[in-house]
């Protein structure tokens, strides 16, 4: 196969997949929208279940369902008919994936499912088969052909009912006013979270705070310097940040000058400093870092000197 055969190919499988996306948004009706309901009035989980590749799809709907407010737990069609239907509690809402919606499974599940009279909703590409007629409501995700060139593997579908779960999950998340802090509160451990939690004292904290006055001489300052590791020395006055000298600094000093015996700090320093407050996100100094093209920042707490915040703090802690 050419270059260009498996390059048109691809773009083809790309190209009919996003049609049959767009193609989902005629399906948003009613039972759509008393599904949410449904979900967002419920004081129990939802449990989601499918066979196949919809399994692997109810797994993903699960994971952003959790981490976006709303307790969900997977379930494996076949073996909810060998045990597992313990999983559904009293007030848990069912959610059923299968493109066809006839498959043994689902129709050895269904019925139990509807005598512990749990509300089941269905993610079917059907609308007339056994799943969709039983279940209280129906969401479609029917398309036209999958993206197989033999129209079996399922590829479409999947990517439709992936989507579908996407709406579920989005419209509830806009119901519950589930906010970046809630986000940061799932994901503690991400550097997605971290960037909406961390703040700079959580970073200056852990840093020395290489600091010289404004008289202090060239031997100080590189000693200062080289101790705390940081690359860089606040010049202090009056208990007041009024410069900062950098490795560069003293690499520029040296260049530019052939006696340097009596220079201090401030005939090194560079004036008005970037600057951040020590209570402000993490994120914020990355972008002060990114935008000066700069390796640290001081940060400054009720108006005094906090610390020093290293571009290697931001690229460990995730966030760069």
């Amino acid at each position: 196969m050419s270059q260009s055969k498996i390059q048109t190919l691809a773009k083809e499988t790309i190209q009919l997949q996003a049609i049959a996306i767009s193609s989902l948004v005629e399906s948003i009706n009613i039972d759509f929208e008393k599904a949410v309901d449904v979900i967002f009035n419920s004081s129990g989980r939802v449990v989601i279940t499918g066979v196949g590749k919809s399994a692997i799809i109810a797994q993903k709907i699960v994971a952003t369902l959790n981490s976006t407010g709303t307790p969900s737990i997977y379930m494996h069609a076949a073996d909810a008919i060998h045990g597992d239907l313990g999983n559904i509690q009293k007030d848990d809402v069912v959610i059923c994936i299968s493109k066809s919606g006839t498959t043994p499974e689902i129709k050895v599940l269904v019925p139990f499912i509807q005598s512990f009279g749990n509300t089941l909703i269905a993610i079917t590409g059907n609308l007339k088969s056994f799943l969709a007629e039983e279940a209280n409501y129906v969401l479609d995700t029917h398309v036209e052909k999958e993206a197989c060139p033999n129209n079996l593997a399922p590829t479409t579908s999947t990517t439709a009912q992936l989507v579908m779960g996407d709406a579920l999950a989005i419209a509830l998340l806009n119901l519950r006013g589930f906010s970046s802090s809630d986000f940061a509160r799932y994901h503690p451990g991400g550097a997605l979270g971290k960037a909406l939690y961390l703040r700079v004292s959580d970073v200056t904290k852990h840093n020395q705070k290489p600091q010289v006055s404004i008289d202090a001489s060239l031997r100080d300052i590189i000693i200062e310097i080289s101790e705390k590791m940081l690359g860089v020395a606040a010049v202090i006055e009056n208990d007041k940040i009024v410069g900062i000298i950098t490795d560069g600094d003293l690499r520029r000093m040296l260049k530019n000058n052939t006696d340097v015996s009596q220079l201090k700090a401030k005939d090194i320093m560079s004036k008005n400093p970037k600057t951040i407050s020590n209570d402000a996100m993490a994120i914020d100094a990355m972008e002060i870092l990114e935008t000066n093209d700069i390796s640290q920042v001081i940060s400054e707490e009720n108006g005094k000197y906090a610390g020093v915040v290293h571009i290697h703090n931001l690229v460990k802690e995730g966030i760069i």
